[in-house]
């Protein structure tokens, strides 16, 4: 689904990027810029910039840079659409989508979720007041999720009938089954999807209801003890996770996600203290989970049973954390107990388990060790053995050759031969991430930034044959493409390029235009000159003496004008040989 590209740009040019930025830093004016402490790392020193003019951030600390679009998605962990959304309807903009067929898709799911939200309350109403839901209240109580409980999570109870929620809602039957709350049986007639059940219901990241989990009671006589919704045009499985919409924000204060395998674990985690847990709704942990905590948090703690699914599971958790740069680690509960218990019985026993967990191979070598006898040196070998298989499924040879120190630690094997079978078994070394590269102080960036601040003034006395390296001249290219505004030349760089855009939109500007121009065309000419061999012919030689004279004239400020027209002409003949 996309948004007009005019809408786009009438929602930008409506918004103040400091004034979105204000509630989350507190701004100190600077010349031009605006700065204050990065919201996206912990520093002492100011280093986040803001520059209203050109509508960019950029924290030289971290690295962090975009514009006010980009900042509400890292602030408020949206993606791009509801970023300009949230920010059409501070400025009271209405958005047109990119077809009639967006339109009517975006209204459709509209009528879902509002369909859903009546559901969640009508369910969670009956729970609430029902005579028929005593036993589930019942049942919510001996597990401590009554009451306030029960009213935070928005619990429900499903009646043991035909069609009374179809019937109470009143809504097309197209609608119903669109929806997943009903369908059409073998009979013909509309059906309530859930039926005896108590209901959790599940929202997506942004609050919005989606689908329901429900669980039998003790004693029914149905074999299917959970059933969840089926998928809808709102709700995908592999893209949703239980109690996110409560958990979000303390998520990215906390740089760590629980996640779980029941929508009980989740509130037993809450209701303990930790408000960092979510669960898959009825499907193993997927790489759209993953991509989608991503934008929250670093630190995965598996709060199940990870080492189940075997190697499948181990290689799927390495190339995520690899591809997504998270760290996944393993939570292990006292006698294998779920955390919806523990939550009852021991609740500080939870919050133990989730700061001891483990790097997910850490947590299997412990698990193997713990199962295997070594009290002879032919049962210590083969445990090495066996270690060594799990060590080289890790794709990082350092870390395959610490825990190759480890598990000769455990065994008493060789260290120096353990190490040999780590080597032999991964792939290349851990590739340090780049500091952020520092912007280049030179007169080709200054001159950059003063094409997007001060654009008239400078513009006239820029060619690209003045900027020396690929990057800056990409730069100034994208630049002067778009008579220097940033957000159009964006689109048209990457790279170090883009870096340097970046850079330049948020820099202050005071310098004098004519001066870091002349600067510029100076040094570009004795590079051409620089290039000029004894064997040229004579015409070649003259004209060489003529530049060298309106050289000299480039310092004089009743000549400088002049000069620099003709040096600008002679760079770009000379370009135009090259090529």
């Amino acid at each position: 689904m996309g948004i007009a590209d005019d809408d786009i740009a009438r929602v930008r040019s409506a918004t103040v990027l400091s004034d979105i930025v204000a509630p989350h830093v507190q701004l100190r004016r600077t010349g031009r810029s605006q700065v204050g402490l990065c919201p996206f790392h912990g520093e002492r020193t100011p280093s986040f910039n803001v520059n209203d003019e050109t509508g960019r951030y950029m924290c030289f600390g971290c690295g962090a840079k975009g514009d006010v679009f980009n900042f509400i998605q890292q602030i408020e962990h949206l993606d791009f659409v509801g970023a300009v959304e949230r920010l059409a309807s501070r400025a009271g903009i209405e958005l047109r989508y990119t077809s009639g067929g967006d339109q009517g898709e975006r209204k459709r799911r509209k009528e879902l979720h509002a369909l859903v939200e009546k559901a969640v309350d009508w369910y969670h109403e009956r729970l609430l007041e029902g005579p028929d839901s005593r036993a589930a209240r019942d049942y919510l109580r001996a597990r401590g999720l009554a009451g306030d409980v029960a009213r935070s999570f928005r619990l429900g109870w499903a009646p043991d009938d035909w069609d009374q929620l179809c019937r109470a809602l009143d809504a097309p039957s197209g609608l119903l089954t669109e929806a997943g709350l009903g369908f059409v049986n073998k009979a013909g007639r509309l059906q309530d999807f859930f039926r005896a059940r108590v209901l959790f219901p599940i929202f997506d990241d942004k609050g919005a209801p989606v689908a329901f989990g429900g669980r039998i009671l003790p004693g029914s006589s149905d074999p299917a003890k959970y059933k969840n919704s089926t998928e809808t045009p709102i709700y995908t499985k592999s893209r949703t996770l239980y109690g996110l919409n409560w958990a979000k924000g303390d998520i990215v204060r906390q740089d760590r996600v629980i996640v779980c395998e029941g929508y009980t674990d989740v509130i037993g985690f809450h209701r303990s203290g930790l408000a960092t847990a979510v669960a898959t709704c009825g499907t193993a942990l997927t790489e759209d989970h993953v991509r989608l905590l991503k934008r929250f948090a670093k630190n995965v703690v598996l709060a199940f049973d990870a080492d189940a699914a075997g190697q499948g599971a181990a290689e799927r958790f390495y190339a995520w954390e690899r591809k997504h740069d998270v760290s996944v680690a393993v939570a292990q509960f006292p006698d294998g107990r779920d955390p919806g218990d523990l939550a009852v019985s021991d609740p500080g026993s939870l919050a133990t388990a989730v700061d001891e967990a483990m790097p997910f191979l850490g947590f299997r070598l412990k698990r193997l060790f713990a199962a295997t006898p070594l009290r002879s040196p032919e049962a210590r070998a083969r445990a090495a053995q066996k270690a060594m298989v799990l060590v080289n499924e890790h794709p990082d040879v350092n870390v395959r050759l610490l825990y190759a120190g480890e598990v000769a630690t455990t065994t008493g094997v060789s260290a120096a031969e353990l190490s040999r079978v780590a080597e032999r078994g991964g792939s290349g070394p851990v590739v340090v991430a780049a500091p952020v590269p520092q912007a280049p102080e030179g007169a080709g960036f200054i001159a950059i930034a003063l094409l997007i601040h001060r654009w008239d003034e400078i513009a006239p006395w820029l060619i690209e044959e003045l900027f020396v390296d690929d990057a800056a001249r990409s730069a100034f290219r994208a630049l002067a493409e778009c008579e220097g505004d940033v957000h159009a030349a964006l689109a048209r760089v990457e790279g170090e390029a883009a870096d340097i855009v970046e850079r330049a939109a948020v820099c202050d500007a005071d310098a004098d235009p004519q001066v870091e121009a002349k600067v510029l065309i100076g040094a570009a000419v004795r590079r051409e000159l620089g290039r000029s061999r004894p064997g040229d012919d004579i015409d070649r030689i003259q004209q060489d003496r003529r530049i060298r004279i309106a050289l000299e004239d480039l310092s004089k400020v009743d000549r400088a004008s002049g000069a620099a027209v003709e040096l600008l002409q002679w760079l770009a003949s000379r370009a135009a040989e090259v090529a």
